[in-house]
Protein backbone atom coordinates (compact mmCIF):
# COMPACT_ATOMS: atom_id res chain seq x y z
CA UNK A 1 0.00 0.00 0.00
CA UNK A 2 1.20 3.32 -1.08
CA UNK A 3 1.12 5.79 2.26
CA UNK A 4 1.27 9.29 2.05
CA UNK A 5 2.06 10.96 5.49
CA UNK A 6 0.56 14.70 6.01
CA UNK A 7 1.52 17.67 8.41
CA UNK A 8 1.05 21.10 9.48
CA UNK A 9 2.14 23.30 12.10
CA UNK A 10 -1.22 24.10 13.95
CA UNK A 11 -3.56 26.10 12.48
CA UNK A 12 -2.24 25.32 8.71
CA UNK A 13 -5.40 23.65 8.15
CA UNK A 14 -3.97 20.04 7.60
CA UNK A 15 -7.19 18.18 8.54
CA UNK A 16 -9.15 20.81 5.81
CA UNK A 17 -6.57 19.52 3.23
CA UNK A 18 -7.38 15.70 4.78
CA UNK A 19 -11.36 16.29 4.34
CA UNK A 20 -10.91 16.91 1.11
CA UNK A 21 -8.83 13.67 0.14
CA UNK A 22 -11.23 11.91 1.88
CA UNK A 23 -13.98 13.26 -0.28
CA UNK A 24 -11.92 11.55 -3.69
CA UNK A 25 -12.24 8.98 -1.77
CA UNK A 26 -8.65 8.49 0.31
CA UNK A 27 -8.75 6.99 3.62
CA UNK A 28 -7.15 8.72 6.58
CA UNK A 29 -5.46 7.85 9.53
CA UNK A 30 -5.72 10.43 12.26
CA UNK A 31 -2.64 10.19 14.12
CA UNK A 32 -3.47 12.22 17.08
CA UNK A 33 -7.00 10.22 17.67
CA UNK A 34 -5.31 6.75 17.30
CA UNK A 35 -2.49 8.41 20.02
CA UNK A 36 -5.78 9.20 22.37
CA UNK A 37 -7.25 5.54 21.32
CA UNK A 38 -4.39 3.47 21.94
CA UNK A 39 -3.95 4.77 25.01
CA UNK A 40 -6.86 2.71 26.29
CA UNK A 41 -6.84 0.32 24.43
CA UNK A 42 -3.29 -1.55 23.77
CA UNK A 43 -2.71 -3.42 26.57
CA UNK A 44 1.66 -3.14 26.45
CA UNK A 45 0.89 0.69 26.44
CA UNK A 46 -1.22 0.80 28.72
CA UNK A 47 1.56 -1.59 31.15
CA UNK A 48 4.13 0.61 30.07
CA UNK A 49 2.62 4.09 31.11
CA UNK A 50 1.85 2.45 34.63
CA UNK A 51 5.00 1.30 34.74
CA UNK A 52 6.88 4.55 33.91
CA UNK A 53 4.22 6.97 35.55
CA UNK A 54 2.09 5.16 38.09
CA UNK A 55 -0.73 2.86 38.69
CA UNK A 56 -2.42 6.72 38.98
CA UNK A 57 -1.99 7.19 35.82
CA UNK A 58 -5.38 5.45 35.18
CA UNK A 59 -8.83 5.69 36.74
CA UNK A 60 -10.81 3.22 38.32
CA UNK A 61 -12.78 2.33 34.89
CA UNK A 62 -9.54 1.90 33.18
CA UNK A 63 -10.08 5.79 31.45
CA UNK A 64 -6.77 7.71 30.89
CA UNK A 65 -5.89 10.28 33.87
CA UNK A 66 -5.22 13.02 31.39
CA UNK A 67 -5.21 15.61 34.41
CA UNK A 68 -2.04 13.35 36.21
CA UNK A 69 -0.61 12.86 32.89
CA UNK A 70 -0.50 16.50 31.80
CA UNK A 71 0.23 17.25 35.93
CA UNK A 72 3.50 15.28 34.89
CA UNK A 73 4.49 16.26 30.95
CA UNK A 74 3.45 19.77 30.82
CA UNK A 75 6.52 22.35 30.90
CA UNK A 76 9.18 18.70 31.47
CA UNK A 77 10.81 17.90 28.06
CA UNK A 78 11.95 15.03 29.56
CA UNK A 79 8.84 13.26 30.75
CA UNK A 80 7.10 13.84 27.78
CA UNK A 81 9.83 12.49 26.00
CA UNK A 82 9.33 9.09 27.69
CA UNK A 83 5.53 9.55 27.52
CA UNK A 84 5.84 9.75 23.60
CA UNK A 85 8.82 7.36 23.62
CA UNK A 86 5.60 4.47 24.68
CA UNK A 87 3.03 5.89 22.63
CA UNK A 88 4.71 6.53 19.17
CA UNK A 89 5.16 2.42 18.79
CA UNK A 90 2.09 1.62 19.80
CA UNK A 91 -0.03 4.16 17.00
CA UNK A 92 2.54 3.10 14.24
CA UNK A 93 1.62 -0.75 15.29
CA UNK A 94 -2.71 1.00 14.98
CA UNK A 95 -1.26 2.60 11.82
CA UNK A 96 -0.12 -1.00 10.40
CA UNK A 97 -3.04 -2.38 11.55
CA UNK A 98 -5.46 -0.49 10.21
CA UNK A 99 -3.53 -0.30 6.41
CA UNK A 100 -4.21 -3.99 6.38
CA UNK A 101 -7.87 -2.69 6.02
CA UNK A 102 -7.79 -0.15 3.61
CA UNK A 103 -7.20 -3.20 0.79
CA UNK A 104 -9.23 -1.36 -1.96
CA UNK A 105 -8.17 2.26 -1.07
CA UNK A 106 -5.37 3.39 -4.18
CA UNK A 107 -3.44 4.95 -0.70
CA UNK A 108 -3.55 6.18 2.06
CA UNK A 109 -3.26 9.42 4.34
CA UNK A 110 -1.20 9.64 7.60
CA UNK A 111 -2.29 12.63 9.68
CA UNK A 112 -0.12 13.58 12.24
CA UNK A 113 1.02 16.53 13.70
CA UNK A 114 4.34 15.28 14.65
CA UNK A 115 4.87 13.29 12.01
CA UNK A 116 8.45 14.67 11.33
CA UNK A 117 9.75 15.15 15.04
CA UNK A 118 8.15 11.08 15.89
CA UNK A 119 9.89 10.18 12.70
CA UNK A 120 6.94 8.37 11.60
CA UNK A 121 7.37 10.09 7.93
CA UNK A 122 10.06 7.22 7.13
CA UNK A 123 7.17 4.72 7.44
CA UNK A 124 5.26 6.74 4.15
CA UNK A 125 6.51 6.60 0.92
CA UNK A 126 5.65 10.38 0.63
CA UNK A 127 5.05 13.15 2.84
CA UNK A 128 3.28 16.65 2.08
CA UNK A 129 3.80 19.56 4.36
CA UNK A 130 0.36 22.03 4.61
CA UNK A 131 1.72 26.13 5.24
CA UNK A 132 0.39 29.28 6.02
CA UNK A 133 2.15 32.33 7.33
CA UNK A 134 1.94 32.21 11.24
CA UNK A 135 0.10 35.22 11.50
CA UNK A 136 -2.85 33.72 10.21
CA UNK A 137 -2.32 30.50 11.61
CA UNK A 138 -2.41 32.31 14.71
CA UNK A 139 -5.65 33.97 13.84
CA UNK A 140 -7.40 30.87 12.88
CA UNK A 141 -6.35 29.00 16.34
CA UNK A 142 -7.38 31.70 18.35
CA UNK A 143 -10.72 32.38 16.79
CA UNK A 144 -11.06 28.06 16.89
CA UNK A 145 -10.13 27.19 20.27
CA UNK A 146 -10.63 30.42 21.73
CA UNK A 147 -7.24 30.21 23.28
CA UNK A 148 -4.63 33.33 23.67
CA UNK A 149 -2.04 33.75 20.83
CA UNK A 150 0.47 33.39 23.17
CA UNK A 151 -1.06 29.85 23.71
CA UNK A 152 -0.65 29.41 19.83
CA UNK A 153 2.67 30.47 19.92
CA UNK A 154 3.57 27.96 22.59
CA UNK A 155 1.97 25.31 21.27
CA UNK A 156 4.21 26.14 18.08
CA UNK A 157 7.55 26.43 19.84
CA UNK A 158 7.26 22.76 20.51
CA UNK A 159 7.18 21.72 16.85
CA UNK A 160 9.87 21.69 14.20
CA UNK A 161 9.98 24.84 12.32
CA UNK A 162 8.09 25.26 9.20
CA UNK A 163 11.56 25.43 7.32
CA UNK A 164 12.73 22.38 9.05
CA UNK A 165 9.48 20.51 7.91
CA UNK A 166 9.90 21.95 4.17
CA UNK A 167 13.47 20.72 4.27
CA UNK A 168 11.77 16.89 4.97
CA UNK A 169 8.48 17.31 3.07
CA UNK A 170 8.51 15.75 -0.32
CA UNK A 171 5.38 17.91 -1.28
CA UNK A 172 3.49 20.86 -0.17
CA UNK A 173 0.30 22.50 -0.07
CA UNK A 174 -0.04 25.93 0.50
CA UNK A 175 -3.38 27.22 3.00
CA UNK A 176 -2.52 30.98 2.95
CA UNK A 177 -5.98 32.15 1.52
CA UNK A 178 -5.05 33.37 -1.23
CA UNK A 179 -4.27 30.45 -3.20
CA UNK A 180 -6.90 27.84 -3.80
CA UNK A 181 -6.64 24.56 -1.63
CA UNK A 182 -8.94 22.23 -4.05
CA UNK A 183 -6.56 22.54 -7.28
CA UNK A 184 -3.44 21.96 -4.79
CA UNK A 185 -4.69 18.73 -3.71
CA UNK A 186 -6.28 17.40 -6.90
CA UNK A 187 -2.46 17.85 -8.44
CA UNK A 188 -1.15 15.33 -5.77
CA UNK A 189 -3.84 13.76 -5.60
CA UNK A 190 -3.19 12.48 -9.15
CA UNK A 191 0.66 12.31 -8.51
CA UNK A 192 -0.57 9.72 -5.91
CA UNK A 193 -2.17 8.31 -7.84
CA UNK A 194 0.33 7.44 -10.65
CA UNK A 195 3.10 6.32 -7.78
CA UNK A 196 0.91 4.50 -6.68
CA UNK A 197 0.00 2.00 -9.81
CA UNK A 198 3.94 2.47 -9.86
CA UNK A 199 4.51 0.62 -6.70
CA UNK A 200 2.08 -2.12 -7.19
Amino acid sequence: MFKVGITGNIGSGKTTVCKIFEVLGIPVFYADDAARDVMVTDGELIAGIKQTFGSQAYLAGGNLNRKYIAGIVFNNKEQLSKLNALVHPAVFRAFDKWVLDQKDAPYVLKEAAILFESGSYKMCDRSVLVTAPLALRIKRVTDRDGITADEVKSRNDRQFTEEQKLALANDVIINDDTQPVIPQVLKLHRLYLSLAQQNS
